[in-house]
């Protein structure tokens, strides 16, 4: 008999309320309910971690002390488990020499194509990395971009150099290096820069190193050389780039550009003079996916037809996706959450692995709702080469694609953490949960939108795909950009707008920093408020009331627990039997405010706390993390256990009580509930007639349906997108023929 069900008794991590479950092999089963629920605790912290921890244990102890570690989830049992493929939101992340060429190991393929047929032959394929020294341009060393001195930062053109035009650290006028320009008799120290000659300005800033005798060096002979070369030696090409506080001291005054030498390709010369059909690897991997994989099926040649065939497999693989818009030489730190998970599913796609469980968190995200039947139609094939695919999922569209619901609530935080419904989509219409009554309902578009006469304008710019646009905000509005993706969305607001309007406020889903000493409390700064009460009313120090200061258990530091570490085996963490996993020492818990101890106090909700203290900066601080519909969590909750929608909507919390601002937000309906979207219309409504002008880039459709303004920006992803193709309140979209979002609202 065949095991049937994945098998789940017992668990409890985070707010699990002993939690037991079967979840069907072989089949679909997506995981709903609002943020904080505990649909992640049930598929990452007790699935994934246990079939992580379960595949480690089949490696021999050497090896394991290189994989990542899994504790023990808390759960009596789990039954039937396979190995666990899990594809997050993480971003890729990457420093500047990952692309998306690198990571998807289509850039191995095409060095290796060049290498064999390309014209003339230069040698193997590590010639055509741009992370080798045979293949990167010596002077950026295969960035494609240098760090210089930004000379509109570095020089006041207004002055001369006695009136101090140099506004370099360390250039004062008298001072020893203001003396190597204006003691060598090459200028007129009095004299605008604004006024000098051609020859006299690029002395000044351009000057490659001579040798000159100066006056101030008594006769010997010295090094002169232009702001920008001394610059670049001093700063830039040498070991004092390393400390970080020299770093914070320069970079107000450097800037990135392109290499002059490779034009920002990576490569050098020797490895672009080979070609295939007239086209370099760099051109190859500039090409969008989609136009590459034209060119690469015109190439005939029988001797590499393995290489071609691989190449329009991974090819195709990007394109099925969705990802047809995106360059290979895209690197993978600017990638969207959204657009890191599509590149990760890939890896996959083309595996012949059967019997596995793939778990998805939120695959729907910065899809546009034209997009999500191409996600439906990987979850399936999935599937039916016989593996179980688990998903947690907020999007309707996703949801009627699973075979069996699993419903987990009713509500958020320590009223979560209860399975409500189990069953097929058809059942789940009828069932008596929050994610029944919301999966059909719509708001409708906004009659009365607000106006305004005033706007912010950018200036025109062709970053990335944007063909020389500019984007105008009508201010003091609610504003939502769309479009699909890869239209150019986030290149035109965080990318364009955001630089020039920089006290902008950007919220977006990267992770608050969270750690296990910070919490929500400590995160909006209402913790050293409470500290002081307590020191107040005890008179005593503040100190004692932070278990990151004086007032931590000293056995464990004021963590909680200790680790005991068993060399090879998994480290072990146990509660502190000093302090019971309170982190504080025991006699700070004598001390009370309110009759209460500071354990209770970081014990309580967000909710409880608004109604506990009298304190004005307190109570304005928490009713923020009220309004954003994080009133279940406690003061002192450790930030690392938060998910992604809750992490944003903290961030939100913080940011709310500025004025007159412009608020950006890049979907800000990540891992919210259908019912949860009504309450962040309702926070963008509070913050607008407060007088803040805000900035959705959103695909959901409830969500656009509330604008005052909409933005579309196409008409399609990449090389086919960057226009804006209409600007205007929401009810006249529909009249917009181009317009892919007005054929979904």
């Amino acid at each position: 008999m065949e095991h049937e069900y994945i098998e789940i008794v017992g668990a409890r991590a985070n707010n699990l309320k002993n939690v037991s479950l079967k979840i069907p092999k072989k089949k679909i089963t997506i995981f709903t309910g609002v943020s904080g629920s505990g649909k992640s605790s049930i598929v990452f912290e007790t699935i994934a971690q246990e079939a992580g921890r379960q595949l480690n244990e089949t490696f021999s102890k050497f090896v394991q002390g290189f994989l990542p570690k899994y504790g023990h989830p808390d759960v009596d049992a789990i039954e039937n488990l396979s190995l666990a493929i899990i594809v997050d939101q993480k971003r890729i992340g990457g420093n500047s020499r990952s692309t998306l060429g690198t990571i998807t190991d289509i850039n191995p393929l095409l060095r290796l194509l060049f290498s064999r047929i390309g014209q003339p032959h230069i040698g193997p394929s590590s010639y055509f990395s741009f992370n080798d020294p045979n293949g990167m341009c010596k002077t950026c060393e295969g960035i494609g971009k240098i760090v210089t001195l930004d000379l509109d930062k570095a020089l006041d053109k207004e002055k001369s150099l006695n009136e101090g035009a140099i506004l370099l650290p360390g250039y004062k006028p008298g001072s020893w290096q203001w003396k190597m320009y204006a003691s060598t008799g090459f200028f007129d120290c009095d004299k605008k820069i604004k006024d000098y000659s051609e020859e006299e300005y690029e002395k000044l800033v351009y000057c490659k190193p001579v040798k000159i005798n100066s006056s101030i060096m008594e006769g010997i002979n010295t090094t002169y050389a232009g702001l920008v070369e001394k610059f670049i030696m001093q700063n830039i090409k040498t070991e004092f780039e390393k400390s970080e506080a020299s770093q914070k001291k320069i970079a107000p005054y450097t800037m990135e550009e392109q290499c002059h030498d490779c034009g920002g390709k990576r490569y050098n010369e020797r490895t672009l003079s080979s070609k295939i059909m007239g086209y370099t690897i760099s051109d190859f991997t500039a090409m969008q996916v989609d136009e590459l994989l034209e060119v690469i099926q015109k190439i005939d040649d029988n001797k590499i037809i393995p290489i071609i065939r691989n190449l329009t497999e991974r090819l195709n693989d990007l394109i099925q996706i969705g990802l047809d818009y995106v360059s290979l030489d895209r690197e993978t730190s600017t990638l969207s959450g959204g657009e890191s998970q599509r590149v990760k599913m890939v890896k996959h796609l083309t595996s012949s692995l059967t019997d596995a469980i793939y778990i998805f968190d939120e695959p729907s995200i910065g899809l546009h709702p034209r997009d999500v039947h191409r996600l439906n139609e990987l979850l399936v094939k999935l599937r039916d080469k016989g593996n179980t695919v688990i998903v947690v999922e907020h999007d309707p569209d996703v949801i009627k694609v699973a075979d069996y619901i699993v419903d987990v609530g009713p509500k958020a935080g320590v009223n979560g953490g209860r399975i409500m419904f189990e069953g097929s989509y058809s059942d789940l219409l009828n069932a008596k949960t929050l994610t029944a009554e919301y999966i059909g309902r719509s708001l409708p578009i906004k009659s009365k939108p607000r106006t305004s006469k005033e706007f912010f304008e950018t200036k025109k710019s062709s970053l990335h795909n944007l063909k020389n646009v500019s984007l105008r905000i009508p201010k003091g509005i609610f504003t939502v950009v769309t479009g699909v993706a890869g239209s150019g969305k986030s290149t035109l607001v965080n990318g364009v707008f955001a630089k020039e309007y920089k006290d902008a406020i950007i919220i977006d889903q990267s992770a608050v920093s969270a750690n296990l000493r910070s919490n929500p409390a400590t995160f909006t700064g209402v913790m050293d408020h409470i500290r002081k009460l307590f020191a107040d009313e005890n008179k005593v120090s503040a100190g004692l009331f932070s278990y990151n200061s004086e007032g931590a258990c000293e056995a464990c530091k004021g963590r909680g627990f200790i680790e005991t570490d068993l060399s090879f085996m998994d480290s072990v963490e146990t509660i502190c039997e000093e302090c019971g996993g309170k982190r504080f020492k025991q006699d700070v818990l004598e001390y009370k405010y309110n009759a209460k101890s500071i354990v209770e106090v970081l014990d309580m909700t967000v909710a409880e706390a608004v109604d506990f203290f009298t304190q004005k900066e307190i109570i304005n601080k928490l009713k923020y993390i009220v309004d954003v519909g994080l009133h279940y969590m406690t003061l002192g909750q450790p930030l690392d256990t938060l998910s992604g929608g809750e992490c944003q909507r903290l961030k939100l919390a913080k940011e709310l009580s500025k004025k007159g601002n412009i608020y950006i937000m890049d979907e800000p309906t990540t891992g919210l509930h259908m019912s949860d979207i009504t309450s962040i219309l309702n926070l963008i409504d509070h913050l607008v007639d407060k007088g803040n002008t805000v900035i959705v880039i959103e695909h959901n459709l409830d969500v656009i349906r509330n604008a005052d303004w909409i933005i579309d920006v196409g008409v399609e992803g990449g090389s086919k997108g960057g226009q804006i193709l209409y600007e205007g309140i929401p009810g006249n979209l529909i009249n917009c023929k181009d317009s892919i979002t007005a054929k979904y609202l």
